[in-house]
């Protein structure tokens, strides 16, 4: 398992993982047919999110497998905030690759003057809630039907995490 930051020539990669998680998960944001199937859309986002966001991915035998974003703030008062997207395949999880991903993302906040990280995800979503506990993140709120899924309201919890 390889563990490093994206780069431009993943775009296809990268697109190709993000629509099989589009599919095989209901915890991600977008829904299967939703995602955009462009992969210069995909390489455009990459190169913005090089210049100043942390966007690191897993690689196992050529494929990507796990990805985690972080997306610093952009307003002045925000900029020591990321707020943390992360998707990991379901034949590679329990097998360390969230952990590993939010050790880079933290070396990567200690080197840009981060100072908090922050992150939405679904209360029922009880693996992911206790991997963000474990990691030292706190539930900070409750977004109350912020999701419509399957024709049902879900909460998400808002956690973070200080640095």
């Amino acid at each position: 398992m390889n563990i490093r930051q994206i780069e431009e020539k993943d775009a296809e990669l990268f697109l190709n993982l993000l629509m099989e998680l589009d599919h095989e998960t209901k915890f991600m944001m977008l829904e299967p047919g939703e995602r955009k199937n462009d992969p210069e859309v995909t390489r455009s986002i990459i190169k913005k999110n090089l210049e100043d966001s942390f966007m690191y991915v897993a690689e196992e035998e050529k494929k990507l497998v796990g990805f985690l974003t972080g997306e610093r703030g952009s307003a002045n008062r925000i900029k020591h905030t990321a707020y943390i997207v992360i998707g990991i395949l379901g034949g590679h999880r329990g097998k360390g690759i969230g952990k590993k991903l939010f050790e880079e993302l933290e070396k990567w906040a200690g080197t840009n003057n981060l100072k908090r990280l922050e992150l939405t995800v679904m209360t029922h979503n009880e693996k992911a809630v206790n991997l963000y506990k474990k990691i030292g993140f706190k539930i900070e709120g409750v977004k109350e039907h912020s999701i419509l899924l399957d024709g049902k309201f879900i909460d998400e919890y808002y956690m973070g995490k200080v640095l």
